[in-house]
């Protein structure tokens, strides 16, 4: 399955539009609940784990982009225990059966029409909705025992590959008495003292702390020498609102493959009607943002 983030966005009929608007139709009944899919620290269906990246059990590719956000959404709104996905026709390969009754689950792609430009023939590439189902959607699928705190890595053993991983990129981080930014001037990470976060339900202050960090890096990731993103002029316009998205998504992406939680929003529900402006606003502005981040953890894994 190609993902979306190697095309292009390309229209060649209107009806290529709706995907767009589905997937951020998903999104926004999500918001008007009450939950932010990409901040949900914890799995809803009680089990004590923070969200893992969902991955397709017969390819074990694990998803990317907007699908990471879609799954996450379903897995929510369907209290979901695992993060193993596939298509009705991968699990029958694998003599695995859907129960019947069950709704598959949206994820998007793209595939390539052929079309005549100047004599020549193009692939004009353009989005298409597929749908998955997940382990818990079939037929042998037997819950598992509730997971035990105590069967768990320890948080300092989650944080040391942090460290590496942060080392890693070379990225300049300062701690001081302030708020989290990321200072294009001076490239610069600065983050307020660890002892400033606290414990909360669902993220402990190290999470927090951690979190707050890798969301800082993923704007660190699109300056001009490195990912060239556009960042926008100024708090409220589109692109500085797309470009937050992107950090959003990639601190997201980032804590679930290392296993630990997000920080939470001060201001929960001023948070949520922000997003909900934003993406009614621009209804592709979510695919690209989730893309974007996808992009960016694979920049920050490789350099």
């Amino acid at each position: 399955m190609q993902t979306i983030e190697n095309q292009p966005a390309v229209e060649t009929k209107s009806v290529f539009k709706d995907v767009y608007q589905m997937v951020t139709n998903t999104i926004i009944e999500q918001l008007e609940q009450g939950v932010i899919p990409w901040q949900q620290s914890w799995n809803s269906s009680g089990y004590e784990l923070p969200l893992s990246l969902p991955a397709n059990n017969v390819t074990g590719n694990y998803y990317r982009g907007i699908n990471i956000v879609l799954l996450w959404s379903a897995a929510m709104k369907n209290k979901f225990e695992t993060n193993e996905w596939a298509s009705f026709k991968q699990w029958s390969s694998k003599n695995e059966f859907v129960r019947k009754g069950e709704k598959g689950n949206m994820v998007i792609y793209y595939d390539t029409i052929e079309k005549e430009e100047d004599g020549e023939i193009k692939k004009i590439p353009f989005i298409k909705a597929s749908y998955v189902f997940n382990r818990c959607q079939l037929n042998s699928y037997e819950a598992p025992a509730k997971v035990s705190s105590d069967s768990q890595p320890a948080l300092f053993e989650k944080i040391d590959p942090i460290d590496a991983f942060l080392e890693n990129t070379k990225a300049v981080i300062e701690t001081y008495d302030g708020d989290p930014c990321y200072n294009f001037a001076d490239d610069k990470i600065r983050v307020p003292y660890a002892d400033r976060f606290v414990n909360t339900t669902t993220c402990t202050a190290t999470e927090g702390f951690y979190s707050t960090m890798l969301h800082e890096l993923v704007h660190w990731s699109g300056a001009k020498h490195r990912l060239n993103r556009n960042k926008g002029k100024k708090f409220g316009d589109q692109a500085y609102a797309a470009e937050e998205l992107v950090a959003e998504f990639g601190a997201a992406f980032l804590c679930a493959g290392f296993g630990i939680a997000t920080v939470e929003k001060g201001d929960h529900t001023g948070y949520i009607d922000h997003w909900l402006k934003v993406l009614k606003e621009d209804n592709r502005c979510i695919v690209s943002a989730a893309s974007e981040a996808s992009k960016a953890v694979d920049y920050l894994y490789k350099i």
